[in-house]
């Protein structure tokens, strides 16, 4: 038996992965355990948690790769400050100690991590390193139900590459074309991320759930003036506009000046108008972009199915695009797009590149992206006795048609059963879950739970079997990286008053039978759950379905805003005493808000930084 460990860390987003016999054993990142969002630390107890899966020692596993080559990246570095020095000399001196003492002897510095976690694993040679798009490429392909595909890679950058596209046969993945750094599709998206007054790295999902409440009628100007795009989708910023090469900030001056506005202030200025045609702009720029990329590998490859990955595949707006296109007959995006991600792309490049392994069986790989920690009923009822929590221990039987009616009540819920998912999307393992068919909702999930902005979207969760007759859509979404709309019959028709509406005036329009889960522009990024990955909760939707006629729940990651997916008993339960949540889940323990010693009540709102 061969067992890889594949890491991504010191860039955001650490992770661990295990891979044995070419089967991905466990994945997770390590913000889930530090509880410190997009942590970029060595993975440390992520590490620690694959390897305990996995049954192994430190010291027994036979090859540990890395995401990247740090020595390219800071060539990269270097020849980018030559290019335009003096300007970004401050950046350069900050950057470079930081390089020159951690980052340039990454194998080093990983030596000394891996031994500090097992003081007998001393054989350094084990270590080796996979390239930043190569690891996305390979996240996306082998994991893959394809034989063959086309795999397009979209972020901010690695070591110069921003986009690639490589084909993938069986168990060969080469990479034909790369656009390399600065001109990069992510960082575009970051720099207006930046430019709204949202986080870059971890705002970027805000700026495409505002963009449907704006029109998009800067998209010419950011055409025009930013970027020279090319028909086949290639393209080139124009960096005039752009700090991110040598400076601290994503954009300049003249960046603001371009579109007569300076950067939102997110402590001061509220979001209006402009900030929505601003997103709504960017996200239109990101589509056309997208969608010339995918149709022109389309034409020159003849290969039947794409695969995506990079941060830029979990823009499931412009996903929802490429399906819609029909360009190619099957899609596949890896859930944990991002650099997380990476850590299992490295893995199984270096199982089927270096070592030549066949591929056998050509299904999807990523087990629903179940891969992190699951907790036995034992440990969960010493650990909530603990905790001083009240509780009822029931049957799964018992369980789900009680839920179900309670979610049916519009009672919200904590659900925390089975193994956590791996990526940034809760996929009913670490989720919120409530009914989609209450107006008030979508509201009241975001300010008295989430607490975080009121125009942020949510998502269904739908029986694979129902999904055509509610969305416009039919094939797997299991892992809720495609946007459709809600079906025509369930829609409700907005009246001339309503058109009118502007901005945020719209989230009060009711839209459709299901509401909460409907965007303004109608529609949903999906969501199908299939009995064979989640058993439990396919069973907690049919249940709900059999009460109300609707196989569809609001599903939301188990957190508050700023805070990282909850991922022990104890996170669970601080998240439920620490917010408006009626009833909490875990595996066979049903906790009721108003039977907890009011003593144990948090305040949660201020707990953790927005993001």
């Amino acid at each position: 038996m061969t067992s890889i460990l594949g890491i991504s860390a010191f860039y955001h987003d650490s992770a661990a992965a295990l891979i044995i016999d070419g089967e991905i054993i466990a994945a997770a990142q390590e913000e889930r355990f530090s509880r410190k969002k997009h942590d970029a630390r060595y993975p440390l107890k992520a590490v620690e948690f694959v390897l305990a899966e996995g049954k192994k020692k430190l010291n027994e596993i036979d090859h540990i790769v890395f995401f990247e080559k740090p020595y390219l990246k800071f060539e990269r570095l270097l020849k980018t400050y030559i290019a335009f020095a003096p300007i970004g000399f401050k950046s350069f001196s900050q950057s470079m100690p930081v390089w020159i003492k951690e980052k340039l002897f990454q194998k080093k510095l990983l030596f000394e991590n891996l031994k500090k976690q097992d003081s007998n694993f001393q054989n350094i040679n084990k270590i080796m390193f996979s390239e930043h798009h190569y690891s996305h490429a390979a996240s996306a392909f082998f994991p893959s139900p394809f034989d063959e595909a086309v795999i397009l890679t979209l972020d901010g950058v690695g070591e110069w590459a921003t986009t690639t596209v490589a084909i993938g046969k069986n168990n060969n993945l080469k990479i034909l074309k790369e656009i390399h750094f600065p001109h990069s599709l992510g960082l575009l998206y970051s720099a207006f991320t930046y430019y709204l007054g949202f986080k870059v790295n971890s705002g970027e999902y805000k700026v495409m759930g505002l963009a449907p409440y704006g029109v998009p009628k800067y998209k010419d100007t950011i055409m025009q003036e930013l970027i020279d795009l090319k028909k086949d989708g290639s393209f080139r910023l124009n960096m005039k506009y752009f700090e991110y090469t040598t400076g601290l900030e994503m954009i300049n001056k003249k960046f603001s000046k371009l579109f007569g506005h300076s950067v939102r202030n997110p402590k001061k200025d509220l979001l209006n108008n402009f900030h929505m045609d601003i997103a709504s702009s960017i996200q239109a720029v990101t589509e056309e972009i997208i969608l010339r990329l995918t149709k022109n590998i389309a034409q020159d490859y003849k290969i039947k199915n794409l695969c995506l990955a990079g941060g830029v595949a979990l823009n499931c707006v412009a996903n929802g695009k490429i399906l819609k296109k029909n360009f190619f007959e099957n899609i596949w995006i890896q859930p944990a797009s991002g650099d997380a991600g990476g850590s299992i792309g490295a893995a199984l490049a270096f199982w089927y590149n270096q070592l030549n392994k066949p591929r056998k069986n050509f299904k999807d790989q990523m087990k629903g992206t179940y891969l992190g920690p699951k907790f036995d009923n034992n440990f969960i009822e010493k650990k909530l006795s603990s905790l001083k929590a009240n509780f009822h221990k029931k049957s799964p039987t018992e369980i789900t048609p009680y839920i179900a009616k309670e979610i049916s009540k519009s009672k919200t819920v904590g659900w925390f059963q089975g193994r956590m998912e791996f990526g940034p999307r809760a996929l009913g393992g670490r989720s919120i879950l409530a009914d989609p068919r209450s107006e008030k909702m979508q509201k009241e999930l975001n300010l008295k739970i989430k607490f975080r902005e009121s125009f942020r979207p949510f998502a269904p969760s739908v029986l694979r079997e129902d999904v055509n007759d509610w969305f416009d859509l039919n094939c797997d979404s299991p892992y809720m990286l495609l946007v459709s709309d809600v079906k025509k019959n369930k829609q409700i028709s907005m009246s001339e008053e309503d058109k009118k509406l502007f901005g945020i005036d719209k989230l009060n329009v009711k839209r459709s039978t299901i509401p909460a889960i409907t965007h303004v522009d109608y529609s949903s990024r999906i969501q199908t759950v299939h009995k064979e990955t989640n058993p439990r909760y396919y069973d907690l939707i049919k249940e709900f379905k059999k009460i109300t006629s609707c196989p569809v729940l609001i599903n939301t990651s188990f957190n508050v805003r700023g805070e990282p997916i909850v991922c022990s008993i104890e996170d669970a339960y601080n998240c439920f005493m620490g917010t408006n949540l009626d009833v909490l889940v875990i595996e066979d323990f049903v906790l009721l808000k108003n039977e907890q010693d009011k003593s144990l009540l948090k305040d949660y709102k201020n707990k953790f930084e927005l993001d």
